[in-house]
């Protein structure tokens, strides 16, 4: 289950607020400028499925998010816990970053954590199979698959090169949570 949780920076044990509902999670990031909304996942995607296969199968809906938005790539990342080099992909978006566009991520399958640095909070969002977050440009953020990945999303990009990041240098993100393995979804579901 979808939860979100907000943090004062400087206080990574105990929440200020906690959501658990997507309507109030929703709520909530809106407020501070980020897209969350709730997506069917009813396209059967199956296992080892190509990066092709799962693009077509949610055609219509990247089509139109491209359409309202602009977008000029889309591309899948897909990774499960016997993925070979999954501690170095997880390590690289550990570190806190920004874009100079939106991060957008549907996730088809599976789930992975974002937390987002706003001004003097932190923004911890467990997202599962159906939601899609929109990250805004020049946020402050850093995402987690945790040691044992286990998800397929879609990523969609207003930079023809796809995920570009700029390193903050803060160390914010190694004093916070970081995700939990998640085994009841699997990207076959």
């Amino acid at each position: 289950m979808s939860h979100l949780r907000i943090f004062a920076e400087d206080n990574s044990e105990t929440p200020l607020e906690t959501h658990a509902t997507h309507a109030e999670i929703a709520k909530a990031l809106a407020a501070v400028g980020v897209r969350f909304e709730r997506w069917r996942t009813d396209k059967p995607i199956a296992a080892g499925a190509s990066q092709e296969e799962v693009i077509e199968a949610y055609r219509e809906d990247i089509d139109n998010l491209i359409r309202e938005e602009g977008y000029k790539s889309v591309d899948v990342v897909s990774l499960t816990a016997d993925h070979p080099d999954r501690a170095a992909l997880r390590q690289k978006f550990l570190s806190e970053h920004t874009h100079v566009e939106d991060e957008v991520r549907f996730f088809v399958a599976g789930s992975g954590q974002f937390s987002l640095h706003i001004k003097d909070k932190v923004y911890d969002i467990l997202c599962e199979k159906g939601d899609l977050i929109g990250v805004p440009d020049g946020t402050r953020h850093w995402f987690d698959m945790s040691e044992e990945p286990n998800f397929v999303a879609i990523r969609l990009f207003n930079n023809p090169a796809g995920w570009v990041a700029e390193f903050t240098g803060d160390k914010i993100a190694d004093r916070f949570p970081r995700m939990s393995p998640s085994r009841p979804d699997s990207p076959t579901r």
